[in-house]
């Protein structure tokens, strides 16, 4: 095995001092998302010549990097997006994270960074959900968000990949993503942005593809709408994705199409929802759709359904989509039959109310 591949042991470390009891069980009241972090964190350091080493779980605290860290110039940078959720025995479960260890290692080779041992991924994954398991909200909806990530931290100015990494683990106390609990959200489809080209690194996990999101997303914010959508780069015609989420539509005739891979993210959920769709017998095609074909398909009735997925909101229908060249309502605007069972279908096999059929769930603690 080669020393980038090793696994090392890991150290606990537990915090001396955690968060009282009390202030928790007030935090966990109305966690909302990504405000309420645990007391711990894992982190492993890798160099070249060593590999992966110091793998440690220890008490959640800043870290301390030179100015000329490599990554605040040069943005070598990836993370995944997991949930940890309570089941309906009382164990507490992962879902599909060997993917998100794949994908993890997708976006490190796409971003010139060496890859991470997926049992090492894993454990550092499991051993901080097993310390924090008291901060999992009781919620309707609650989980813990598992924030693995990687970043270049050699000390040097130059245009050249690392040779230093930290990888780490962080979890987050959350709610549902979307604030209100609203029935579906409006999309703002973007003109003058775009969120990557053929060749990017729009199939990668890293942040420079959601900070180049952000201005359009302001501008989605500014016309009243809760996300934006983003169109190819080469014509301005084809649906790609959101923000930060992918997207389907469903048809009059039980058929879904969903935008095919290449310049989007390769979401779990939305492989998860293709897997549940097709064995449930719907016709489901990879396949381009254009702006100007959504508007004609919504005015003629032909399109019934649109929603969006990912880790985070999980399945959210879409209700409108505005433009400069107006708006236009999907449906009658809020969550349709198709979307609503897949969802169900989706959130009861990840909390152990539905038989896992597909052998998604993985048990971190036994109920």
């Amino acid at each position: 095995m080669s020393l980038a591949l090793a696994t090392p042991p890991f150290a606990i470390l537990p915090n001396a001092t955690p968060v009282s009891v009390a202030d928790r069980g007030l935090m966990l009241e109305n966690p909302g998302f990504g405000r309420v972090f645990t007391d711990h964190m894992a982190i492993v350091r890798y160099s070249a010549g060593k590999g992966w080493h110091d793998a440690r779980l220890t008490a959640r605290a800043p870290l301390q990097i030179d100015p000329a860290c490599s990554v605040l110039h040069y943005a070598q940078e990836i993370f995944e997006g997991m949930k940890a959720y309570r089941a309906a025995d009382g164990s507490v479960v992962l879902f599909r994270p060997e993917a998100n260890a794949a994908r993890f290692n997708d976006s490190a080779r796409r971003m010139a960074m060496p890859e991470l041992p997926e049992g090492l991924f894993l454990e550092a994954v499991e051993q901080l959900i097993r310390i924090d398991r008291d901060w999992i909200p009781a919620v309707e909806g609650g989980s813990l968000y598992l924030r693995p990530f990687m970043f270049a931290n050699e000390v040097f100015l130059g245009v050249k990949p690392s040779s230093e990494y930290l990888f780490l683990v962080i979890a987050s106390s959350v709610g549902a993503y979307f604030k209100g609990g609203r029935e579906a959200v409006s999309l703002w489809v973007s003109e003058h942005y775009t969120r990557a080209a053929p060749g990017g690194t729009g199939a990668a996990k890293c942040g420079g593809n959601y900070a180049a999101s952000l201005a359009a997303q302001a501008e989605a914010i500014e016309h009243g709408c809760d996300q934006v959508v983003f169109l190819d780069a080469a014509e301005r015609k084809w649906v790609e994705e959101l923000g930060g989420m992918n997207i389907f539509f469903v048809f009059d005739d039980g058929s879904i199409i969903t935008p095919p891979l290449g310049t989007i993210l390769p979401g779990i959920t939305r492989d998860s929802i293709m897997t549940i769709a097709r064995a449930d017998g719907i016709e489901l095609r990879e396949e381009a759709y254009s702006i100007d074909q959504w508007k004609a398909d919504a005015a003629s009735g032909k399109l019934r359904e649109a929603f969006a997925c990912g880790t985070a909101a999980v399945v959210t229908p879409i209700g409108e989509v505005h433009s400069t060249d107006g708006r236009f309502t999907i449906g009658a605007g809020g969550a349709g039959q198709v979307t609503s069972r897949i969802k169900q279908s989706l959130v009861a096999i990840q909390r152990g109310e539905a038989p896992d059929r597909f052998g998604w769930v993985r048990p971190v603690i036994q109920g």
